[in-house]
C-alpha cells in the first residue's frame, strides 16, 4: 500500500512540473541564446523570464562558446556576461538543474555566431592539427566540469553551401558545362580531409568526456553539407544526438531575389529536391544513424523579403523580383528576421485591422496539407512601397513537424531559440506558445 501512495505521489509531481527525460522519450532541446540577456527592451530575456520554459525541456543548449585561434582553446563568447569576473551566467543557468533536475544543461561550441573568415576558418585550421585539437579537447572539457555543464554541443562551422537555383533541362547543361570551367560549386576543397580530421575530433573529444559521463552532441548547422562534411556511421556511436536544423533553405540574405518557404517539411514542386527537413533526415536514416538519436531542428522566427511592384499580388511562393531583407523587427531588430511574437503582431488583429501603409495587417495564407508551412504578406501599394513577405513557424506548424518526428519515430526536436518564442505571452497570453505546442504534441 505504501509503494502504490508512493508510485501516486511521483505520478502527481510528474503531472504538475513536467515529466523529467526517460530513454525512450521525445528529447525536447531547447537553445538559449546567453546575449539575449543583455539585449535592450522587449527583445531581452531575463532568467526569471526564461525558468517557465525550463518545465518543457529535456535538455538546455547555452550558446555561445567559441574557439580563440591563437591557442586553440575553447573560450567565453563574453567573459562579462558568462564568467565569474562579471554576471557568471554560465553558473546561473546551470545552478537551474537543482530547480529543474530533469534537465541538462550543454554549452554549445561555434553555433553560427562566430565570424568566420572563408579564407581563414579557425574550425577547419584546428581539425588540421592533432597538436591543436588537444588544447580545445582538454579546455572543453574544463570548461564544462568547472561551471557545471552536463556536456556539450558541436556546432562546428563549416563551410556552407551555395545557393542553387533549379533550372530548366537546358539551364542544367548550361549550368554544369560553366561549373567544369569556374568550380563554383566548391565550398571546401579539402572536404574528405576535414571530414575525417572531425571524425577524429569526435572520437577524442568523447574519449574525453566519457568518464565523466559527459554528453556529447552533434549539431547540422543549416546550408551545410553532411555528405560533404559527416562519415556518419564513424561518427554516430561517439554521438548522444544529432540536431538536424532542417531550416533556413531560403533566406533573404542568401536568396535576395527569390521569396520562398524557409522550412519546408516535404518538397515542393520544381525546387532543390535537397532543401526539406524529411531529405535532411533521410540522410542521416540512409547512413546509419539511429533514428533515436535524430532531432529535427525547429526555429522560433520568420524569415521576411521586400516584395517590389513585379513581385505580384498573390504572395504564392516562390515569390520572384523580391527586393532583399524586409526592415527590422521593433524587439529583435534583424533586417529579414521576424521573431514569432513579431510575426503575430503582423497578423491580422483588433490592434491592427484600421491601419494602413507599413502598419497595415500582413494577409496570412496557412497550410491546410501541413507539409510546407504558413506565410503572411502585404502587395505593395500604388507606390510601390510596403510590400512585404514572411515565411515562418508558428505553434501550428512547428506542431506539425512535432507530429512528422512522432510519426517517423525520432528521437526529438531542437528549438532555437527560446528568445525569438513568446516568451512574454504578447499574441495570445500564453508564454513560449511555439515551445508548448512542440510539448504537447509529445505528450
Amino acid at each position: 500500500m505504501k509503494f502504490l501512495f508512493i508510485l501516486l505521489s511521483v505520478f502527481l509531481t510528474l503531472s504538475i512540473n513536467g515529466a523529467p527525460f526517460v530513454q525512450g522519450e521525445n528529447r525536447l532541446i531547447c537553445y538559449y541564446d546567453g546575449s539575449s540577456y543583455i539585449r535592450e527592451g522587449l527583445a531581452k530575456l531575463t532568467v526569471n523570464e526564461l525558468e517557465p520554459a525550463l518545465q518543457f525541456c529535456t535538455h538546455l543548449v547555452y550558446g555561445y562558446a567559441t574557439i580563440n585561434p591563437s591557442t586553440n582553446k575553447l573560450v567565453s563568447n563574453n567573459e562579462k556576461l558568462d564568467l565569474d569576473v562579471g554576471t557568471a551566467l554560465y553558473r546561473t543557468i546551470t545552478g537551474m538543474k537543482k530547480k529543474y533536475p530533469h534537465l541538462k544543461v550543454l554549452l554549445s561550441v561555434g553555433g553560427d555566431r562566430d565570424e568566420v573568415d572563408a579564407d581563414g576558418n579557425k574550425y577547419l585550421t584546428l581539425l588540421e592539427s592533432s597538436n591543436a585539437r588537444i588544447p580545445f579537447i582538454n579546455s572543453a572539457h574544463s570548461m564544462a566540469k568547472t561551471y557545471g555543464f552536463d556536456g556539450l554541443d558541436l556546432g562546428w562551422q563549416f563551410p556552407k553551401n551555395k545557393p542553387k537555383k533549379v533550372h530548366g533541362s537546358f539551364g542544367k547543361l548550361w549550368k554544369g558545362f560553366k561549373k567544369i570551367f569556374t568550380g563554383d560549386f566548391v565550398v571546401d576543397e579539402k572536404a574528405e580531409e576535414h571530414k575525417e580530421e572531425f571524425t577524429a575530433l569526435v572520437r577524442e573529444l568523447k574519449n574525453a568526456l566519457r568518464p565523466d559521463g559527459y554528453i556529447l552532441g552533434l549539431t547540422v548547422l543549416p546550408n551545410v553539407n553532411s555528405s560533404l562534411f559527416y562519415d556518419v556511421p564513424a561518427i554516430v556511436n561517439n554521438l548522444d544526438y544529432v540536431n538536424v536544423m532542417a531550416y533556413d533553405f531560403q533566406t533573404p540574405q542568401r536568396n535576395p531575389e527569390v521569396a520562398d518557404f524557409p522550412a519546408p517539411i516535404y518538397e515542393l514542386n520544381e525546387r532543390n529536391p535537397e532543401l526539406n527537413v524529411n531529405y535532411q533526415v533521410q540522410y542521416w536514416l540512409q547512413n546509419h544513424c539511429p533514428a533515436s538519436k535524430i532531432n529535427v531542428g525547429i526555429a522560433t522566427y520568420g524569415r521576411a523579403w521586400k516584395m517590389t511592384t513585379d513581385s505580384g499580388l498573390t504572395g504564392l511562393p516562390p515569390v520572384t523580383d523580391a527586393d532583399g531583407p524586409a526592415g527590422p523587427g521593433l524587439q529583435t531588430n534583424i533586417e529579414g528576421l521576424l521573431s514569432w511574437p513579431e510575426v503575430c503582431a503582423k497578423l491580422p488583429n483588433p490592434a491592427n485591422q484600421h491601419l494602413k501603409g507599413a502598419d497595415s495587417p500582413l494577409r496570412k495564407v496557412s497550410d491546410p496539407t501541413k507539409r510546407f508551412g504558413n506565410y503572411a504578406y502585404r502587395s505593395t501599394d500604388e507606390k510601390g512601397e510596403n510590400g512585404i513577405w514572411v515565411g515562418y513557424e508558428d505553434p501550428d506548424t512547428a506542431a506539425n513537424k512535432a507530429a512528422y518526428v512522432k510519426t517517423k519515430g525520432l528521437g526529438g526536436v531542437a528549438l532555437v531559440d527560446l528568445s525569438y518564442d513568446d516568451f512574454r505571452g504578447a499574441c495570445t497570453g500564453d508564454k513560449y506558445p511555439i515551445l508548448r505546442a512542440i510539448k504537447f504534441k509529445f505528450q
